[in-house]
């Protein structure tokens, strides 16, 4: 994103001030993370994360006060010339004339908030997290049942927002129908959401385009979803075998995060939404430790070898 994109969209809630008004702001910001120079004014830059928003708080403020107007120059020219998007001041600290000269010298945009320096960290970190993390769409429907992510894919015509549809109804939320947004937070967790144009409106064949919030009521619907599973509703195939114990769990990968998937066959009269929610549920008992299969198996170990079942509980 460009920091005029950044100004524009955040600037009042963290009460940014430009106080380099002659410096362009189509410079770009690709990294989400934020730093202070630390070293990097004392000198050794060796190591300076070039690309990075940079934060001058109370303690790089006050250090620059010791130094002379020619020692200040010096130290910003060396860091100015890492290619940092923006400079931000806080605690409503002045930026001294040198401060500025040297930035606008370096095409760097500075930006006053009076917003404590940690306060400031923790309220522009996470969206830029938000909005510089990798992402990419799917064609799917995503829906929130108990709690659970339940990307439902497959298909064309198959049949994932009549399911979803189904399972609004019965009390559990939309996210998004037909096209979700996907993207990666850290390294494992992927975030599901629609189109800001969709709007909750899903496409329901022989009907046409339906708006879920005012026919379910808000509640009906989530802005945001982790997506734990993926369901894949394929059309049975007689002469595919599939996993009927639970042992063998496919995997796939989006953005590099590898995703549980179950492959569920279509036939006449399967009911697809208790399915859906025993999907949740079953994942809900494993987030707690609990594995029916394994359980299972285990439960026919002992009945089968009761002599071994016998020492186990002697021991």
């Amino acid at each position: 994103m460009t920091v005029r994109q950044l100004f524009s969209a955040r600037g009042e809630a963290l009460k940014m001030e430009l106080l380099t008004p002659r410096v362009s702001l189509e410079g770009t910001i690709t990294d989400p993370d934020l730093s202070t120079p630390g070293l990097a004014l004392g000198g050794y830059t060796a190591r300076f994360p070039g690309g990075r928003a940079q934060v001058f708080g109370k303690t790089e403020m006050s250090y620059l006060d010791t130094l002379d107007a020619d020692e200040v120059r010096m130290r910003l020219d060396a860091l100015f010339v890492h290619e940092i998007p923006a400079v931000f001041v806080t605690r409503g600290q002045e930026a001294p004339a040198v401060f500025l000269e040297a930035a606008e010298n370096a095409a760097v945009p500075v930006f006053g908030t009076s917003m404590v320096t940690g306060d400031f960290f923790r309220a522009l970190k996470p969206y830029l997290e938000d909005e510089l993390a990798p992402a990419t769409s799917v064609h799917g429907s995503l829906a929130d049942v108990y709690g659970i992510g339940l990307l439902f894919t497959g298909p064309s015509g198959i049949g994932k927002s009549e399911c979803v549809l189904s399972l609004v109804q019965r009390g559990h939320r939309l996210v998004a129908d037909d096209l979700v947004l996907v993207s990666r937070r850290g390294n494992d967790v992927l975030m599901g959401r629609a189109h800001e144009l969709q709007d909750f409106h899903m496409e329901i064949r022989g009907i046409g385009i339906i708006d879920i919030a005012s026919m379910f009521g808000t509640r009906a619907t989530r802005q945001r979803k982790r997506i734990e599973i993926i369901v894949d509703l394929q059309t049975w195939d007689d002469s595919r075998d599939y996993d009927r114990t639970g042992f063998d769990r496919e995997f796939t990968s989006i953005l590099g995060v590898r995703i549980p998937r179950l492959i569920i066959p279509l036939n006449p009269g399967k009911n697809l939404t208790v399915i859906s929610e025993v999907i949740a549920m079953n994942q809900l008992l494993a987030y707690g430790g609990v594995h029916a299969p394994t359980r299972f198996a285990e439960g026919l170990h002992r009945a089968m070898n009761p002599r071994e079942s016998l020492i186990e509980d002697y021991e």
